[in-house]
């Protein structure tokens, strides 16, 4: 079933890449129809296949197939999102022996490059990335310009990291491997999107297939340091396996705890910690010994950059069902309190938890300013890798601290709840936070009878402090560009109101269709606000 499954994903997607490849890209187009013949075969043998050898060379086939598939999509697809960009251009400077960090290239956005607007009402220029991705990119530099240097990398990465998991599974399991890593078509699209995450993902795979049984009987051996290093090496190309890591050591001590004791198992844990952040240190040496403030400030920056709120999560009440918040830098105070919420549950749970160590700090990005689902699911691969090989008989022993006030199971039903209840707070505080600006369109300057090129805006500054708002229209999900301020005060002191022209970043701005929801929104940096109004343009003439 899990074979025919796999098979059945990898229709998902299929038809675009061979309908865009049939116009210009003939060779491609026939790989594609030969996969298509593969599936089909393959959905007719994994129904009447008797022999359990026989089913698992069937496997391979199906990891071929999409193998070929997401190598056929790459070559249709291959332009790469922001993140691509900047790590090719991240290569170049590297190359050249200039700074990484901290140098803004605006000239890479725009023409369909994505911006990331902040608060302080610019953008991001800069790379903000550990240096492993454009160190990897930088030998294929001559494939071409653009950033199909960084796409290789990552769909590269994806590929060996599936062929990796699908090799270390239990025979039964490795066509699920295939359906997570290459199935669907969502993890092969980041790939060619370019994201360093996917190169920390095919990392992480040999640290998290059998996790639980590293450093068993005290002794890492030449296996368990391979596996510490590519934890290392994760926590090199991108930040997302800085927040597993922690679930895994913790996880690790608990196992090792329970089968050798406290000191055997810091021992462990240790030297495990040390080859991972001896890996780690190595490829980021250059950069500590040559821009060492503005490599610091460069890895931290998704933390530091102080950018507009986004995503799927708790944040959408702020952005989409209420006119904003004042309090927006509780959903950050919330994601860190149920991080540090979660560790401290999973250890005290760990028999419970452990299976769960792969999925439960992805859940604190639930509350983030920047809470996107691919936070979420570029990492899903490994809940496969842990479900399969990390079940919960591996936790059976596994040391749980257990003080006198825990014995009782109401205790620790009420422990679990006092360590989840200040994220849950404060990502409440931030939700019912109030809008501190009032806002009310005027007027309008019409371009043409469904393009606006300029607005005049009331503002009325409630809050107790004075306010330097930045404004931006929408139209749905995500941010719009800035607005440009004609003419108003930089700074809008407390309890005054003030008239705004704002003109449009491109010189005018298009009306959606009837129906569309228009809102005028305004960040401001100290402190993080949003204020939201919804507007109604009425077409010219």
């Amino acid at each position: 079933m899990l074979t025919l499954l796999a098979d059945i994903s990898l229709f998902v997607g299929t038809r675009a890449i061979w309908t865009q490849a049939a116009s210009h890209r003939l060779v491609v187009a026939a790989v594609i129809s030969l996969c298509y013949a593969s599936i089909l075969g393959c959905g007719v043998l994994a129904l009447v296949v008797r022999r359990a050898r026989s089913l698992a060379r069937l496997d391979l086939c199906v990891l071929v197939t999409a193998v070929t598939l997401a190598l056929c999509a790459w070559a249709m697809n291959h332009t790469g999102s922001d993140e691509a960009v900047l790590t090719t251009q991240a290569a170049h400077e590297l190359v050249a022996g200039r700074p990484v960090y901290g140098q803004p290239w605006p000239w890479l956005f725009g023409h369909g490059v994505a911006l990331t607007p902040t608060v302080s009402g610019g953008y991001d220029f800069t790379y903000g990335y550990p240096p492993l991705t454009p160190l990897l990119t930088a030998p294929l530099l001559w494939l071409g310009h653009g950033a199909l240097p960084a796409t290789a990398v990552s769909t590269a990465a994806l590929v060996a990291g599936t062929v990796a998991l699908w090799r270390m599974l239990p025979t039964p399991w490795r066509s699920a491997a295939t359906m997570a890593c290459l199935g669907f078509g969502f993890l092969p699209s980041y790939g060619r999107l370019g994201y360093p995450a996917i190169v920390a993902l095919a990392l992480l795979v040999p640290v998290v297939v059998r996790w639980p049984r590293i450093g068993r009987g005290g002794r890492l051996g030449a296996a368990g340091l391979a596996r510490a290093a590519c934890l290392g090496a994760a926590c090199a190309a991108q930040q997302l396996p800085w927040f597993v890591a922690p679930f895994l050591l913790a996880g690790i001590y608990a196992v090792r705890r329970g089968e050798l004791g406290a000191r055997a198992a810091a021992l462990v844990v240790g030297r495990i910690a040390g080859a991972a952040g001896l890996v780690w240190l190595l490829l980021n040496t250059y950069f500590v010994v040559s821009e060492p403030g503005t490599w610091i400030r460069g890895i931290a920056l998704p933390l530091t950059q102080g950018a507009v709120i986004h995503g799927q999560g708790v944040v959408g009440i702020s952005l989409y069902f209420t006119d904003g918040s004042d309090r927006l830098d509780w959903y950050s105070h919330a994601s860190l309190l149920l991080a540090a919420g979660l560790l401290a549950l999973f250890v005290v749970f760990v028999r419970r938890l452990g299976p769960a160590a792969t999925v439960l700090p992805w859940c604190a990005f639930f509350l983030a300013t920047r809470s996107q689902d691919g936070y979420y699911l570029m990492m899903t691969p490994l809940w496969l890798a842990a479900a399969v090989t990390a079940p919960a008989s591996e936790f059976a022993t596994s040391w749980q601290p257990r003080p006198r006030p825990l014995y009782r199971r109401p205790a620790r039903l009420a422990a679990a709840a006092l360590l989840l209840t200040p994220a849950l707070a404060g990502a409440a505080w931030a939700a019912t936070g109030t809008p501190p600006l009032g806002m009310r369109v005027t007027s309008a300057r019409w371009a043409t009878p469904t393009a606006v090129s300029g607005l005049e805006v009331e503002v009325t500054n409630t809050d107790a402090a004075a306010l330097t708002p930045h404004f931006t229209l929408t139209t749905g999900q995500g941010m719009n560009q800035y607005w440009t301020v004609v003419r108003g005060p930089a700074a809008l002191p407390a309890h005054t109101t003030a008239r705004y022209e704002l003109r449009p970043p491109a010189g005018w701005f298009r009306l959606p269709r009837p129906g569309v929801r228009i809102r005028l929104r305004a960040f401001t940096a100290v402190p993080q606000t949003l204020s939201s109004a919804d507007v109604r343009l009425p077409r010219s003439g």
